[in-house]
């Protein structure tokens, strides 16, 4: 999922509605790749893409024209930024969306839960950014629960066509979860001399036309009733990036983030009940670690924030 920039420039004032904003956006975007579930047999995620894409662009534009920061939003200082960002997330949501075709609903999202994390990585790789030890090793603890995730799934070799197939879903998702750290790297990039209104409404232009080079290979006539679901997939996509976006100018980041991790309760129910979908130990336990791995990061993150605003509160000349 997309974490937009703080830009409001005040200080927090509702954290109770920063949360419940952010669990209304994990409850939306869980709803949303069910829904993507249920077409996923018979609509290629390139076409399933542009639904999301294309319809989401309306209600961001509403959105965008309420808050009057349209103008903000067609406003970029950063095309080619922003045409990066959008391939990496285009290739993120095409990833993903055809996983589900292969794998069970939590483990997509457990296996997602990798991007966090490799966000750090990159971070350090690409932008420079300090990496101590705590935060490696948090890394490794998280990256270590995504292999448990993934362990009964590489059996490419001695398995049945069913577990070649799992398989080759589990690689889907987790190159997705790669190219989604790889499209937040390009955010922080992008933060610094754009508005979030400008990466919102970009990024859904840009996945909505880079998702029409996969005509080619192959779109369907969708049923009235995949139409409708893959029309109400675009709008609960853009439902839930303003709801995310809205929670973090309710709160801090750091209190608001570790809600994220809610997604596999809903994934849970929703998989159980509406796809017969049971939850193995292997699987309970790998994401049990990514979570951990990923709360830990977060409560760090949040200390180093703390004890840095202290010090230059103490280098503040006082009256």
């Amino acid at each position: 999922m997309n974490q937009p920039d703080r830009t409001t420039g005040h200080p927090p004032a509702r954290p109770l509605r920063g949360i419940a904003l952010k669990l209304a956006s994990v409850v939306v975007f869980i709803v949303m790749s069910s829904l993507i579930k249920v077409t996923a047999q018979d609509v290629p995620p390139g076409q399933t893409v542009f639904f999301r894409s294309l319809f989401a662009m309306p209600v961001i534009v509403v959105w965008l024209a309420a808050r009057q920061e349209l103008a903000t939003g067609f406003r970029a200082h950063n095309l080619f930024g922003h045409f990066w960002r959008g391939l990496m997330g285009t290739m993120a949501m095409g990833l993903g969306f055809a996983g589900l075709a292969y794998l069970p609903l939590p483990e997509v999202t457990a296996i997602g839960y990798a991007s966090p994390l490799l966000v750090v990585v990159f971070a350090a790789m690409f932008l420079g950014e300090d990496v101590r030890l705590f935060r490696i090793a948090s890394v490794a603890l998280g990256l270590a629960g995504v292999m448990v995730v993934l362990s009964p799934r590489m059996t490419i070799v001695s398995g049945d066509a069913a577990s070649t197939r799992e398989a080759f879903g589990a690689m889907l998702v987790l190159c997705g979860a790669f190219c989604a750290a790889l499209a937040q790297v390009f955010v922080r990039k992008l933060v610094h001399n754009e508005k979030t209104a400008a990466i919102v409404f970009y990024f859904s232009l840009t996945s909505t036309l880079l998702s029409l080079t996969t005509l080619p290979f192959g779109w369907v006539v969708p049923t009235t009733t995949q139409t409708a679901l893959l029309v109400s997939c675009g709008l609960l996509g853009g439902v839930g990036q303003i709801l995310l976006t809205s929670s973090y100018r309710e709160a801090d980041a750091s209190l608001v983030a570790p809600f994220d991790y809610a997604s596999m309760l809903f994934a849970l129910l929703i998989g159980y009940f509406a796809f017969d979908e049971v939850p193995t130990r292997t699987m309970l336990i790998g994401a049990g670690l990514v979570i951990t791995a990923g709360i830990l990061i977060i409560w760090r993150e949040r200390k180093l924030g703390l004890e840095r605003a202290k010090g230059r509160k103490a280098m503040t000349p006082q009256g």
